[in-house]
């Protein structure tokens, strides 16, 4: 059996943490170190709002967590469409970087509430703290032990609840374009930002989530264009997929 999430070892990793904050004050640069996100962030956020559960028959409002959440790029993104949003990361030097971005970029009418916290998934669980959507994007890799992780999102989620991980696939194509590519040859990530060995292959997240009580309810592949990213049947380099808890 699985050990509790309640029992498991902190999820973050002190040195990610700090390789992630080092980089806060740049996080909004759509020309920066963070641009590769800044690039994909459209597909992703519209599809997990596609994905997001209904509240009642016709209410697309819900309650979402932003977990590993930087410096709000996601979090903006989903309040923006209009969704009650709570951005966690467990670095201070990315939420505040956060916090003084929303304070200069206020929402638009039409917005849903957006409110940051320092912490981890380990305290909001130990709360028993319960959201209509667990949103994961591009941190599961870089967690310190990925199966546990899943787990609390899984307890993070309300019954009927949905889960949305997006990550990229531990395969040769991956290690090419996600690692060597990417942060050596074109420098559009700095070196250092990934480890091709903790990339998660679908098969492994899948069985992840099903140890964690999580039925996949869609996957799909993230591709580059030349008219910005676009969903795809090819999962080798990035994917994103939903679960579902009973």
């Amino acid at each position: 059996m699985h050990p509790s999430s309640r029992d498991a070892a902190s999820s973050v990793s002190p040195e990610e943490i700090a390789r992630f904050g080092a980089l806060a004050d740049k996080w909004w640069d759509p020309s920066g170190p963070m641009r590769p996100l800044h690039a994909m962030n459209e597909l992703r956020i519209s599809w997990a709002c596609r994905h997001f559960p209904l509240r009642g028959r016709t209410s697309r409002r819900v309650r979402v967590l932003d977990i590993g959440c930087g410096a709000g790029l996601a979090s903006e993104a989903l309040a923006r469409a209009g969704h009650d949003v709570l951005g966690l990361d467990a670095s201070p030097n990315g939420i505040a970087a956060a916090r003084t971005h929303l304070e200069n970029h206020l929402l638009p009418d039409g917005s849903g509430p957006l409110t940051y916290r320092v912490g981890s998934a380990e305290e909001l669980v130990a709360e028993n703290a319960r959201f209509d959507a667990v949103v994961a994007l591009e941190i599961i890799e870089h967690v310190t032990d990925p199966e546990r992780f899943m787990h609390m999102l899984a307890d993070l989620a309300e019954p009927g609840g949905i889960v949305i991980v997006s990550t990229m696939n531990r395969t040769l194509k991956s290690l090419a374009i996600g690692k060597i590519g990417a942060e050596y040859l074109l420098r559009l990530l700095p070196v250092g930002t990934h480890e091709w060995r903790k990339f998660i292959t679908p098969a492994e997240l899948g069985r992840y989530g099903r140890s964690a009580g999580l039925s996949i309810q869609a996957i799909a592949g993230m591709v580059p264009s030349l008219t910005g990213w676009k969903e795809s049947r090819n999962l080798d380099v990035n994917y994103i997929a939903a679960f579902r808890k009973s």
